[in-house]
Formats: structure tokens, C-alpha cells, sequence
């Protein structure tokens, strides 16, 4: 008879990254997405993709503010930030990121200046203070298309490395196989877009005008995203089903036994399928609920990976707790940043001037040019 006894220990360990970092990656991914949108509009100049641009705007500029707080926070101690600029870690990506994110939001506040100066001064909206920028930045007046190309792809190029530092942060970590993956950088830009999208939808049907023209332009861009979302994450679950991948296995294997995990895969699905399908058979009228699932969407994926990959143990069997707190390093903060935004949107559009409303009814004559005698 064997008389010894087996002690099995294993260790819990508490989140590092907090509900703030969601907040961070899910705001500066809608900005990175919004941004993106507002190209063809602004940068490229084509008119038919001008009021989707406006708005996609809109969420670009009120979240690439809000994000940068939110990582602040995450810092826990948000003094730490001033380490990254005295001690250089050029092998850090976290490094990297504290130089591309004052370069991508100072490329985006000159970019959305120079889209939104001439509606400013056409409304008079411009006042002495701003009067000189306006000047500086007019060169012979009017729309200065040049210019806002040229400030479009700085942001632009700021707006890649932020996309490619928040992956690529996070895909190193080798600890981890369910982050581990060339897939996330990529799915991370994939539900960005799809989630700048949904925004997009949701702004204009309450702060936009409710253009249905963008309503359907958005949702027909947000069905192609959620595609290119759904192929990604076939790829990867193939690559572990078929064991074509040793950390591709790996990972599937880690969360392959949780009934959790389980219902977070459907709900996913659900959440990916569900706007596809109705943004591909009504793009038009359904602005709101795809915009909405979209977003919800894009910030599940977030809180999956960080938080939900958080509890699979990096050695030791099962999964630790996790329970949302409801101080600052939870529901708290979730809420705060959410509230940050909204404040952002409220003054960002109380000082543009509001998109004209289509004319109820039918449509109106043309008038006759200045200077002619409209015939009786």
C-alpha cells in the first residue's frame, strides 16, 4: 500500500493587463479604422465618399483622444509614461509605441484641421484666434486638396504603426500560443476597420444627419470587413484543427476543454455572422443594429484576448478567476473612458456646423441661374 501523498499546488495570478487596456486597443483601433475611411473622402478627394468621410472623421478624431488616457491609466502608475523618453528600449515594441502614439494623434489633429478649417471659416466658425492658422495653412484659398493629401498620408503612415505596434506587442509574447500568432496583428486591424464601420453607422444616424446614402455605403464596407474578420479566424482555427501549426495547436488545445471558451467561439460567430448577413440582404434601415453588433464586436474580441487569454495559465492546469471589479480598474474605468469619449464627440460636434438634412418631400425644381427670367 502506497502511503504517500501527492500535494498538487498551483499558483493564481492576478490580470496585469486591466480592463483599461481593452479601453485603449478597442478606442485606438476605431480611430485607426475611422481614419482609414476618411481617405477616400478627404485625402483622395472623391466626392461621393465625402459624408462618409466627414463622420468616419469624427470617430477617428474623438477616439484617437480618448485612447491615449486610457493607456495612460493602464500604466497603473500613469507617471511611469516619462520612462519611455529617458531610458531607450528599441527591442520593446511598448518602446515603439510611445513614439508612434504622439506621432499618429499629431498627424491626426493636423489632418482633421486641415479637412474641417474651410466648413469652419464658411460658417464662421474661425475666430481671430485661429484666424492666422487659417491663413497659414489656406495657400491661395479655398480647398487646398494638396495639402490635405499631404497631411492624410502622415496620418496615414501614423496610423500604420500604431496598427502594427499594438498587434505585434502582443503576438510576441510566446508564453502565451492563444496571442502567438501572425493572425493578430491582422485580425486586430480587421475588427478595428469593422468596428470604425459600425461607428460610423451609429454616428450618423444620431450625429450625422442619418444620410442614408452613408448608411448604405457603410454597411456595404462593413459587410466586406466582417468577411475579411470571419476568413481570418478560419484560417486560424484551421491551422490548429488540422495541427498544421505546432502553436496554432497549441492554443486551441489550451481552451479547447472550457465550456466558456466554448460559448465565447459561438458568440463570436454570432456576433461576426449576424451584421454580414444583414448588411449584405439590407444595407438600407439597418444602420443602426449592425453599427451597434459591430462595435460590441470589435470590443469582445478585445476583452477575449486580453482578458480571457490572461486566464489560461502560462504553466499548471485549469484557469484562474476573473471577476470585473466595479472600482477605477473596472467597471469604473470602463464607464469613465466611455464618458471621455461622448465629452469628446459633444465639443468636437458643437463646434463643427451640423450636416445639412435632406429636403422632406419631393425634390425641389432647380432654380434658374442669376440674371434670367424663369419662364411663366
Amino acid at each position: 500500500m502506497d502511503n504517500h501523498i501527492v500535494e498538487v499546488i498551483n499558483v493564481t495570478r492576478e490580470v496585469a493587463w486591466l480592463p483599461w487596456a481593452v479601453q485603449y486597443f478597442f478606442l485606438i483601433g476605431l480611430s485607426v479604422g475611422g481614419m482609414l475611411l476618411s481617405l477616400p473622402g478627404y485625402a483622395f478627394a472623391r466626392e461621393n465618399w465625402r459624408a462618409l468621410g466627414r463622420t468616419a472623421l469624427l470617430v477617428a478624431l474623438t477616439c484617437g483622444l480618448a485612447a491615449p488616457v486610457a493607456l495612460l491609466s493602464d500604466l497603473h502608475q500613469p507617471g511611469r509614461f516619462w520612462h519611455f523618453y529617458v531610458v531607450l528600449r528599441p527591442t520593446s515594441w511598448m518602446w515603439w509605441g510611445s513614439i508612434f502614439i504622439p506621432l499618429y494623434v499629431t498627424g491626426l489633429l493636423v489632418y482633421g484641421w486641415v479637412c474641417f478649417r474651410e466648413e469652419l471659416q464658411a460658417h464662421g466658425r474661425v475666430d481671430s484666434r485661429l484666424a492666422a492658422l487659417y491663413r497659414l495653412t489656406s495657400l491661395g484659398g479655398g480647398r487646398n486638396d494638396a495639402l490635405i493629401r499631404a497631411a492624410g498620408l502622415f496620418a496615414l503612415a501614423g496610423a500604420l504603426l500604431v496598427a502594427l505596434y499594438t498587434g505585434a506587442e502582443v503576438a510576441v509574447v510566446k508564453a502565451r500560443p492563444l496571442w502567438h500568432t501572425p493572425f493578430l496583428p491582422v485580425q486586430f486591424l480587421m475588427t478595428a476597420l469593422a468596428g470604425g464601420a459600425g461607428l460610423v453607422l451609429v454616428l450618423n444616424r444620431f450625429a450625422a444627419g442619418n444620410d442614408r446614402a452613408v448608411e448604405v455605403q457603410a454597411n456595404r464596407l462593413l459587410a466586406g470587413f466582417l468577411g475579411g474578420v470571419m476568413l481570418i479566424g478560419g484560417l486560424w482555427l484551421a491551422l490548429g484543427l488540422f495541427r498544421l501549426d505546432a502553436t496554432h495547436a497549441e492554443a486551441l488545445g489550451s481552451v479547447a476543454g472550457s465550456e466558456a471558451w466554448r460559448v465565447t467561439a459561438i458568440w463570436a460567430v454570432a456576433a461576426t455572422a449576424l451584421p454580414f448577413a444583414i448588411a449584405v440582404a439590407k444595407p438600407a434601415g439597418t444602420g443602426l443594429v449592425t453599427g451597434l453588433i459591430a462595435l460590441h464586436g470589435a470590443w469582445m474580441f478585445r476583452w477575449t484576448v486580453f482578458i480571457g487569454g490572461q486566464t489560461v495559465p502560462k504553466t499548471g492546469a485549469g484557469f484562474y478567476d476573473y471577476a470585473l471589479a466595479a472600482g477605477p480598474e473596472g467597471l469604473l474605468g470602463i464607464v469613465g473612458t466611455a464618458g471621455l469619449w461622448l465629452f469628446l464627440l459633444i465639443a468636437l460636434t458643437a463646434i463643427l456646423p451640423s450636416p445639412r438634412r435632406p429636403a422632406p418631400g419631393p425634390a425641389r425644381a432647380p432654380q434658374a441661374p442669376a440674371g434670367t427670367v424663369a419662364a411663366e
